[in-house]
């Protein structure tokens, strides 16, 4: 009897399992309540390009959408309504407002009050000058978060430098670039106690690519209001990684590299002891970049997506899978790392090889 003949591992899916996943997938979001167990379990799998579901199933995976439908119209206009209040609050330039203070104070004048051809000035207040050291005026916290704005200016900038979509002349490339910065700004500003930490512009790059290609039309439109809401949550999960004042504790980005480490030791002891004994390679030379930036500079942007695919499905949030994933690339190149020293290595580690996407994943599984 003739056998079907089977892919190798780590080989890409045959097409009609792909055309399978996508009928799947497109099937359980047809339904009125979503079973978010079996979505993480078909999209922790990758989500088929072709389907046009990604911004949907991030979405959903990330607790932004409902798993009731009938919620998501109401639950999207709440959002993108608030996310407009704080474009409005917290992107205001002060001489912005007090323009706007003294145009509204000139409509309430008469036309007598105008003398010799010259306006009435408008009275700028002690709270409202920018010299005052008033805390809690305009031009203080303008002042105070202007260094954050320039660092968040040049970072957004040097986004991507090779795609189109982040970089270059065109309106849309710009028009991106001013999306990214008004959601970084205004998370400075709602989470004092982080800020704007550098890399945080990699981490919110797919969002924004995913949700701003969506193919329905008005959801692209809202894809800094949208991309905003899962940043929030997908970094929710992170904070402690990018808060300075934790990283020596256990919960901080020590406290991950550490378990990383212990991962290494359970599933190939004779590689974290080559790694950290012999060789002298602390995880934090190269995984700090990895774990803090979800991987997003190791691979190219199409891999990213397929892997933050798996990364979002995890029902505890992204860290375990995330520690798999980089256990499962040290694994993948063990034979390079144990003929190497430190110097190879590390070279080895912080520019981490082309490799299978799919194989990488299918490892990381087994990890469990």
């Amino acid at each position: 009897m003739a056998t079907s003949p089977r892919s190798p591992p780590g080989a890409p899916p045959p097409p009609e399992f792909e055309i399978s996943r996508q009928s799947r997938l497109l099937a359980a979001l047809s339904k009125k309540v979503i079973d978010l167990d079996e979505l993480r379990m078909l999209a922790a799998q990758g989500v088929p390009d072709g389907a046009a579901v990604r911004p949907t199933v991030w979405k959903l995976l990330l607790g932004y959408l409902p798993s009731d439908r009938a919620l998501w119209e109401q639950e999207l206009a709440k959002k993108r309504s608030q996310y407009a209040a704080f474009k409005e609050e917290f992107l205001s330039n002060p001489m912005e407002i007090a323009r706007q203070q003294e145009l509204e104070g000139q409509r309430s004048e008469n036309a007598g009050s105008i003398n010799n051809g010259l306006l009435h000035r408008s009275e700028v207040t002690q709270e409202e000058h920018p010299l005052s050291l008033g805390k809690t005026t305009a031009w203080n916290q303008f002042f105070e978060y202007s260094e954050i704005i320039e660092q968040i200016d040049r970072d957004v900038k040097r986004t991507h430098p090779d795609m189109h979509f982040f970089c270059g002349d065109s309106s849309f490339a710009k028009s991106n670039q001013e999306s990214l910065k008004n959601i970084l700004i205004i998370f400075a500003k709602l989470n004092a106690g982080i800020r704007y930490v550098q890399g945080m512009n990699e981490i919110l790059a797919p969002l924004f690519f995913v949700f701003r290609n969506d193919p329905d039309d008005k959801n692209a439109n809202f894809a800094e209001a949208d991309s905003f809401f899962c940043f929030m949550e997908l970094l929710s999960g992170f904070r402690d990684n990018f808060c300075q004042k934790l990283d020596n504790s256990a919960v901080g980005i020590q406290g991950t590299l550490s378990k990383l480490s212990q991962l290494v030791a359970k599933y190939d002891g004779e590689l974290q002891r080559h790694l950290e004994i012999t060789t002298e390679i602390n995880p934090q030379f190269y995984a700090f970049r990895w774990i803090t930036l979800l991987l997003t500079q190791e691979f190219n942007f199409a891999d990213t997506i397929h892997i933050w695919d798996t990364l979002l499905s995890d029902p505890d949030g992204p860290q375990e899978t995330l520690l798999r994933i980089c256990c499962a690339m040290l694994i993948l190149v063990r034979k390079r790392l144990l003929a190497g020293d430190f110097t190879s290595n590390l070279k080895l580690l912080q520019n981490y090889p082309p490799t299978n996407i799919s194989h990488l994943l299918y490892v990381a599984n087994k990890l469990h």
